[in-house]
């Protein structure tokens, strides 16, 4: 194993040359500017939040217990499947919330761990992080990405799914589980708060939009963005293939029942977020600009070659918040 300064690197080092190399138009194809790094029977049952084995055999309940899962590995639509879990300091079986936090393209379950940063600010608030790991290290997040998206791949199903499996090793509140990501982790997010609403509470993406059509939730959950102005990976004001994230919000606050006249909220430094008025409560809708951001986690890890990283925000501590009050 190398030094943890060496791994750290390693790690910027991979993080520079997936950018480089690799790219994701919304359709699918590969272009230079593109976006990166940053399946039927699922072996869990997703109405009861995967706590009985698929024979119909109740599963030991996990509740009451302190033992909880490194990661979990099980079959989805064919294919082997896993994800590794963070599990929060002090858990000792009591019911915890659970944040499902998706890898951007080309990356891996260990770099987006230590770009969000997310374990810490875990830790401290008592929820536990899952970090899916991706077909050919990318999700099917719609229009894109990569392997998953030209295979077809139950991405969907099998983030329901997996919070199942977690559920069958630790005590999960199953009221309170969210999903985020970054880049196309951040496009998976959104495409489950438009087809997941049944299992996920709440969404916040990160230089992540919506690349998925149609888009019609069965209810509505509250959703965060967190974009950079000077992002030039998946660009604020959109292109050819996607809204800008001002549009693709006020589409979010629409369907939310807000009105698309926002109010301000944080605003500190390079971070400016704004609310949509008028949503029903434990509907809000939430967009956090971040002026000459890059294509980068607010308050993360800083890598260089994507830009800004803002240090006047923490993506962690706004959308848990923000979770919190819906």
């Amino acid at each position: 194993m190398l030094p943890r300064d060496m791994s750290r690197f390693a790690l910027v080092v991979l993080f520079a040359t997936g950018l480089a190399c690799t790219s994701d138009a919304a359709d699918g194809t590969e272009s230079g500017d593109g976006e990166s790094i940053a399946d039927g029977g699922g072996a869990a049952n997703v109405e009861d939040g995967g706590t009985s084995m698929t024979d119909g055999t109740p599963a030991a309940d996990p509740c009451g217990e302190s033992s909880a899962p490194g990661r979990v590995d099980f079959t989805h639509d064919g294919r082997d499947r896993g994800a590794v879990v963070h599990v929060p300091t002090g858990y000792a079986g009591q019911a915890v919330p659970l944040v499902v936090n998706f890898h951007g393209r080309n990356s891996t379950t260990s770099q987006q761990s230590l770009l969000s940063g997310m374990n810490g600010h875990a830790d401290m608030e008592g929820y536990a992080v899952v970090y899916p790991e991706g077909v050919g290290n990318t999700f099917n997040a719609g229009f894109c990405c990569g392997e998953a998206q030209t295979q077809n791949v139950d991405d969907v199903g099998f983030a329901k799914a997996l919070v199942g499996e977690v559920a069958k090793s630790m005590c999960i509140d199953k009221s309170r589980v969210y999903a985020t990501g970054l880049s196309n982790g951040g496009y998976m997010a959104q495409r489950l708060a438009c087809e997941a609403t049944d299992v996920f509470a709440g969404f916040a993406s990160v230089a992540g939009l919506l690349v998925s059509s149609p888009c019609s939730p069965s209810q509505a959950r509250p959703i965060i963005h967190f974009h950079g102005t000077a992002d030039n990976i998946v660009p604020y004001d959109g292109s050819v293939y996607l809204q800008s994230a001002p549009d693709t919000m006020d589409a979010w606050a629409l369907r939310n029942g807000c009105t698309t006249v926002t109010s301000p909220g944080h605003n500190e430094g390079d971070a400016s977020c704004v609310a949509y008025q008028g949503c029903p409560a434990g509907q809000g809708v939430e967009l956090c600009t971040i002026a000459d951001g890059g294509h980068t986690w607010p308050g993360g890890f800083a890598v260089p070659g994507l830009g800004k990283t803002s240090t006047d925000i923490s993506a962690n501590a706004r959308m848990w918040d923000f979770f919190e009050s819906n």
